[in-house]
């Protein structure tokens, strides 16, 4: 998100009268850049008779990548998303700034999103190919082993016996309206494990369901998912583009508590009370941040809770 007038301590400060005709991003002005915090940690913190007065400006710059990586994981609200339509082999690569995902969605009638659950009972690990060889002197037979190589970015690439038994073994995760069992639409899987434990209320829906292949960097997805419309809502690190390295004004303080505790913690003529002090300093900072940016609004919330007043009948 590009600041178009950097002002000291203002964030983006487009004009009013430019605003609404020339601006390439609106809501700039709640951040602030990443370079601005910087510059203004340099000049606060960093001079004769300042706490951090001989630290280097790269020692600061590495602390300030490091902090807005770590407040974009659990503290800076997320707003990445990607929706992408399932094809026929029921593979999605991952996000090229992939960090972690916060929620798969399926896109429904309307536009309305319906959650996907990981489905972590089955997996694509790598397939060998196995040969039975017989000793002609002894009789005795031996396997032998060839690991293919796979590429991992080609999507069209074969998967495991695994993965092709559950892209074809049922439609989803689901509750089936034709019959009193209630549980996955995989036979196998209810053979072998629902049957035996009971259902699952991950399960109990039919949305459908995913996982995630760490080594191919691909999104598996049941076959149910097939020519449908998902949107992948995930973190990231807030280094995926140039234009990303921007902070919330309401965490810009947390930042500079980050920066600052790491700076001194990294050096050896800091005392260790000082140290402390601002150790205690970043983290009431980062948990104002929080409260800051969980946005929650008392009339919201009010008429949520009005939702337990409903009684529910059996």
């Amino acid at each position: 998100m590009p600041v178009t007038l950097p002002v000291p301590g203002g964030g983006g400060a487009t004009p009013q009268s430019q605003y609404y005709t020339t601006t390439p991003q609106f809501g700039e002005y709640q951040f602030v850049s990443l370079a601005e915090i910087i510059n203004n940690f340099v000049a606060t913190y960093i001079g004769e008779g300042k706490i951090l007065q001989n630290t280097l400006r790269g020692d600061v710059s590495f602390h300030a990548h490091r902090a807005l990586q770590e407040l974009h994981y659990d503290t800076l609200k997320s707003c990445k998303a990607l929706e992408v339509e399932v094809c026929a082999n029921l593979r999605v690569p991952l996000p090229h700034d992939y960090v972690n995902y916060t929620k798969i969605t399926v896109v429904g009638e309307g536009g309305v999103e319906h959650v996907l659950y990981p489905m972590r009972h089955t997996s694509n690990p790598q397939t060998i190919v196995q040969d039975t060889d017989e000793c002609t002197d002894c009789g005795d037979t031996s396997d032998s082993y060839t690991f293919p190589v796979i590429d991992a970015c080609d999507a069209d690439a074969p998967g495991s016996s695994t993965w092709d038994a559950f892209s074809s073994g049922g439609l989803s995760t689901g509750v089936s309206s034709s019959s009193s069992h209630h549980g996955h639409a995989h036979s196998h899987h209810d053979d072998s494990f629902e049957n035996r434990f009971g259902l699952q209320p991950e399960h109990a829906q039919i949305n459908g369901s995913f996982f995630i292949d760490c080594k191919t960097g691909m999104i598996y997805f049941s076959s149910n998912i097939s020519g449908k419309k998902v949107i992948i809502h995930y973190l990231s690190d807030g280094h995926g583009t140039a234009n990303e390295a921007m902070v919330p004004k309401l965490a810009e303080e947390a930042m500079y508590k980050w920066i600052a505790y790491g700076c001194a913690s990294a050096r050896v003529d800091i005392a260790e009370g000082v140290i402390q002090r601002l150790k205690k300093e970043r983290f009431a900072e980062i948990r104002k941040a929080k409260i800051r940016l969980s946005n929650i609004k008392i009339e919201e919330i009010t008429q949520i809770m009005r939702n337990r007043s409903k009684w529910i009948k059996h």
